[in-house]
């Protein structure tokens, strides 16, 4: 029996294109891509042989290493690279193996690797999110105008409309869209104590140092450092405050979803729901759930993350360590969460007749704020809070519309028509600027 993790327990990933772009083997290629790109910036800057950039270049192919037996190893030295770069050297050709890991440490390579597969993966998150935002914004100019009743607190509270909801889906994705899309990932490159002594000696050259980092971080397409940041973990946080921020949006969509098709609300379902072990019946809001678990685990480990941030002298024993698993699997639930969501709000089906229905149960009530400010104009404002406070109370404990009765209250007589109290307590037509705020938010577009 296998013993690799298969995502067994992890549905909101297993399967999905971020599974593979976080696997084992992407972590070794990406170090094994900074092995070779460190060997080609050292040639480029006349630092070693072309030949020998070519001939570590054409050795660092993931597949060609047991990857398992590198992982078994590393438990010897603390970190994977070590037993990666013994593979490595021994795969080059004699004459090039001096020039493999030549004056790096094993912080450079894995955390230039951990560059390499977030960017690679929030590249992927990117474009699925920019789907999801314009699947959202064609749903909220559809529904500009239908309406459903607000909820806070778990009880109705005014009416608004799906479009509204939809827009403020659609902003959440685009905060987060805004946030990956700043995010700034770069190279590491700064030897055994982040002075890039050694580099300095190979070239026999002050300042070269710095060349080789610019290089380095140019043939990897990241961002170049300003210093080596093996104990500066700004980009660490920065990346996990992202992603975090990314789920927890994306978790706000799943939250109402997971409330609205309710089988009592039923004003929305997914368009392929999942199924029951033991109920037929059930069509259960799968992706939506996987979604919410998700963004409750996000937060836990962005938490870890930022304690790493608190890391002694040049290179800390833990700190770093702690990131490795614990980035990786924030960066799988991301990838999840955005797969996930993106079929959601595709599929997404919605009920308007529901939404209207649900709103008139309370018979008028949800837009008792509509009617205070009218009778506070007629009665005064104490008054009218007391008439309708009243009138609320006859009216839920009775089962009888809001305007009916205020219509027999002694103190509205000859003050306001039937008529005009049914149009009052039509929560169709006290949608606010609800339509004008869908408006002005479809404006924005994705970064």
């Amino acid at each position: 029996m296998t013993s690799a993790d298969l995502g067994l327990l992890a549905p909101v990933w297993a399967g999905t294109p971020v599974e593979e772009m976080t696997g084992d083997a992407a972590f070794l290629q990406a170090m094994l891509d900074a092995e070779a790109a460190l060997t080609r910036s050292q040639a480029a800057l006349g630092q070693a042989p072309d030949s020998a950039a070519m001939a570590v270049t054409a050795a660092s192919r993931a597949e060609d290493f047991d990857l398992r037996g590198i992982a078994v190893r590393a438990r010897e030295s603390g970190n994977p690279v070590i037993p990666l770069v013994a593979d490595l050297t021994a795969a080059a050709p004699p004459e090039a193996a001096e020039f493999v890991h030549r004056g790096a440490t094993s912080q450079d390579i894995l955390d230039t690797a951990v560059m390499l597969v977030a960017t690679r993966t929030v590249a992927a998150v990117l474009g699925e999110l920019r789907s999801t935002a314009d699947v959202l914004g064609r749903l909220a100019a559809e529904y500009r105008d239908t309406p459903m009743a607000g909820r806070t607190l778990g009880q109705h509270a005014v009416p608004t409309t799906f479009g509204l909801k939809a827009v403020g889906w659609r902003s959440l994705v685009l905060d987060a869209t805004d946030r990956l899309a700043a995010l700034r990932l770069p190279a590491q490159l700064g030897g055994a104590a982040g002075t890039l002594a050694a580099f300095e000696t190979l070239a026999d050259a002050p300042g070269s140092g710095g060349d080789l980092a610019k290089a380095f971080a140019r043939e990897l397409g990241l961002a170049e450092p300003e210093l080596p940041w093996h104990v500066l973990r700004t980009p660490i946080a920065d990346l996990a405050a992202a992603l975090a921020f990314t789920v927890g949006a994306l978790g706000k969509i799943a939250a109402d979803v997971l409330v609205l098709s309710r089988t009592e609300l039923g004003e929305v379902a997914e368009g392929s729901a999942g199924g029951s072990s033991a109920m037929p019946h059930k069509a259960n809001p799968v992706r939506a759930t996987l979604i919410a678990a998700a963004a409750r685990q996000a937060p836990a480990l962005a938490a870890v993350l930022f304690g790493a941030l608190a890391a002694e002298d040049e290179r800390p024993a833990g700190a770093w360590h702690s990131e490795w698993q614990t980035l990786r699997e924030l960066l799988r639930l991301t990838g999840g969460a955005v797969d996930a969501a993106a079929a959601l709000v595709e599929g997404l089906r919605v009920f308007p007749s529901r939404m209207l229905d649900n709103l008139h149960r309370t018979q008028g009530l949800v837009v008792s704020e509509r009617l205070a400010a009218e009778l506070s104009g007629l009665l005064g404002r104490g008054p009218a809070k007391r008439l309708l406070t009243d009138a609320a109370e006859r009216a839920a404990s009775r089962g009888l519309g809001l305007a009916e009765v205020l219509a027999a209250a002694p103190d509205l007589k000859g003050l306001i028509t039937g008529d005009r109290l049914h149009q009052l307590t039509d929560p169709a037509e006290y949608l606010g600027a609800a339509a004008a705020l869908v408006d002005r938010a479809l404006e924005r577009k994705a970064s």
